[in-house]
């Protein structure tokens, strides 16, 4: 029969249904050993469905006994059962919770022989969530602050006219140096009111190699910290070229890691972790493939009641910060298609930008 022919389609529908599932489907045997895996189970686990056929299912998942002893169960009484909320730890010690599902497999005529499990990452869906609440925040934010800009140029674009034309009127070296400072004042309000407004241009972009970006930040950073600030880095050489701005890019990647220094009073260590993350929720959009880049500093931490603002204009945990350069670099990053998140604790404080990598050379 022609692989095209509607019989052919028709008998390629299981297959083709798994293979683009965001779910994970497993399927276990008696003893609970792998029998297959669609693509989605293969990302969570970081494993191949071909190479780990046969691998125990405790060996895939860590924090597995209870979920295991409701899989006995299963297979013996022949009913299905979920479990929600469960925690399990992936390779590399990540830990996740997930809504589980087990269903016998049967032919009707015997017991079950096999184990159909589902797997749905529930704190992703948290994640998604949260992501759109910060965009939609971060939208409200750069409305609020364009418009309260726009109150405020105008009657500093009058104070500087009117003090340019007293310093006309003056002869007076005193007078003029009055009219020198109300000049001088009225600009530097005005670059601040600008520099709130964050990007006003959009990005000029063309294909980059992530990591070159962050080794020209990492210097910059390591100059300005001296010696006492050791900068760890852990690449994925495997990522592919980004298009972008790099100049926008450098200046966000800049603002954090001088935020990361500063609160470790140039006296720590910084880590800067690339990786890829495949079929990966922004806002509204999936994409197939984003470059996960991490900026990890061992400081004191993020206080509490400023993690949840740390992105708006004007919210600093330093006296002497202008509350400027994450709003900035959440701005520049989105104006990329991506998103930068942050979780922090005494001891870690970590930021997380995700760019897209769908315009990739190659």
């Amino acid at each position: 029969m022609d692989p095209q022919s509607p019989g052919s389609v028709k008998r390629d529908y299981p297959r083709r249904v798994l293979e683009t599932m965001t779910t994970s489907v497993l399927v276990l045997d008696r003893q609970l050993r792998l029998v297959y895996m669609n693509p989605a189970a293969e990302m969570l686990f970081a494993a191949s469905s071909r190479l780990t056929r046969g691998t125990p299912f405790h060996k895939l998942a860590g924090g597995t006994a209870g979920l295991e002893a409701g899989m006995r169960r299963c297979l013996e009484s022949g009913h299905p059962y979920t479990e929600r909320e469960l925690p399990l730890q992936l390779p590399g010690a990540q830990l996740i919770t997930v809504d589980c599902t087990v269903t016998p497999l049967g032919d009707g005529s015997t017991s079950a022989t096999e184990l159909l499990v589902e797997l749905r990452q529930v704190d992703r869906l948290l994640k998604i969530s949260r992501d759109e609440q910060l965009l939609a925040q971060q939208h409200t934010s750069r409305l609020l602050v364009r418009n309260l800009a726009h109150e405020i140029k105008n009657p500093l674009g009058g104070i500087r006219g009117a003090a340019q034309l007293l310093e006309q009127e003056y002869d007076e070296p005193a007078l003029k140096e009055y009219t020198r400072i109300i000049i001088g004042e009225a600009d530097r309000l005005r670059g601040l009111v600008d520099r709130m407004l964050g990007p006003n241009q959009p990005p000029r972009l063309r294909s980059l190699n992530i990591h070159e970006l962050l080794e020209r930040v990492r210097g910059l950073v390591q100059v300005e910290a001296g010696p006492g600030l050791t900068v760890v880095r852990d690449y994925d050489p495997s990522i592919p070229p980004l298009r972008g701005d790099p100049d926008q890019l450098i200046q966000a990647l800049l603002n954090i890691m001088r935020n990361a220094a500063q609160a470790l009073d140039n006296r720590g260590t910084i880590t800067l972790r690339t990786r890829v993350q495949r079929q990966f929720t922004i806002g509204h959009k999936r994409h197939k493939l984003v470059v996960k880049l991490e900026i990890i500093d061992d400081g004191p931490g993020i206080p509490e009641e400023l993690r949840e603002e740390i992105f708006y204009p004007m919210i600093s945990g330093r006296a002497d910060g202008s509350g400027l350069g994450l709003p900035i670099a959440q701005a520049l990053v989105s104006q990329h298609g991506g998103l930068i998140e942050c979780q922090s604790r005494p001891g870690e404080t970590v930021f997380t930008l995700y760019l897209p990598l769908e315009n990739t050379d190659g």
